[in-house]
């Protein structure tokens, strides 16, 4: 062997145990993101809505999009090596269309907040597409987020979520804890009931502590979780999050038809007029 061929060879072999110690580190693999905040009105309101116009992998729309993957990688937290240590998938999108790109963890939902600092007083809005129609199994699942952080190694606070297939249906509303795994999901009612082709979800939420969710379908409420930072789910105590940013995410622990479910447009405000609406008594602002 060459002796030049032999150096490039032992500087690829270093290379890569200079990756896989980051993945051990926590440390992310990929290139440097720069984010751009959503800008707010005259009153101080942040507003965006989209319909994902533009195939991009992962969703990025000008930079107004941070993703799972910048939760960083890490070996040692349950990420695996031959998915480059993530802990969460990142959303795609294609004209009209967004859905999630894959889920390196059981529980690394394809994950994307729009960035920025948001107020506290969120509401989302999304309109579902179903494009093939699962019929059996669990899960698939379509998701809205609230006052949620992504940050090395952890992902806070609280996703809104239902089923889309007809045979298992059910929504929920979750507190996520930080770490990959740890979730409650700890609304006061589950109703039996799914998302198809064309409903239109919605999402607010308000307050400190408590903290309060409501989750609509179609315009009528048909949940409502109350966060004062208790234990629950078999976790610890964890939060309440008082700040956050909105966002979307999936889950489908079954296959890889990624495409066969997802969202056609998504909109998102912190109005602090809302507030009111989310309010149960004894809540503070």
């Amino acid at each position: 062997m060459h002796l030049e061929s032999f150096r490039n060879q032992r500087k690829a072999a270093l290379a890569v145990l200079v990756c896989l110690s980051a993945s051990l580190m926590a440390c992310r693999n990929g290139s440097h993101h720069t984010f751009t905040a959503v800008p707010a009105d005259a009153t101080g309101v942040h507003s965006y809505s989209t319909t994902f116009p533009t195939r991009e992998i992962p969703i990025s729309e000008g930079g107004v999009w941070m993703g799972g993957g910048d939760g960083r990688a890490s070996l040692r937290e349950g990420g695996h090596i031959w998915r480059a240590g993530r802990l969460w998938g990142d959303v795609q999108t294609e004209s009209g269309f967004a859905f999630g790109v894959d889920e390196p963890t059981k529980y690394g939902d394809p994950t994307a907040i729009l960035a920025g600092n948001w107020g506290p007083v969120q509401t989302v809005t999304a309109v579902v597409r179903v494009k093939n129609t699962p019929v059996k199994g669990c899960c698939h699942e379509v998701e809205v987020r609230l006052r949620t952080t992504i940050s090395p190694l952890r992902i806070t606070g609280y996703e809104a979520y239902c089923s889309v297939i007809p045979n298992t249906p059910y929504c929920h509303i979750a507190r996520w804890n930080g770490p990959n795994g740890s979730y409650w999901n700890f609304e006061t009612h589950s109703p039996a009931t799914y998302l198809a082709e064309g409903d239109v979800i919605r999402a607010t939420v308000a307050g400190t502590n408590p903290v309060v969710i409501n989750f609509y379908k179609n315009g009528e409420q048909i949940m409502q979780a109350i966060d004062t930072g208790a234990a629950g789910g078999g976790f610890g105590a964890f939060g309440p999050w008082t700040s956050g940013n909105p966002g979307i995410g999936f889950y489908d622990d079954i296959d890889d038809n990624w495409k066969d479910f997802g969202l056609s447009s998504f909109s998102a405000t912190d109005d602090s007029h809302q507030a009111a609406n989310n309010q149960v008594p004894g809540s503070t602002q």
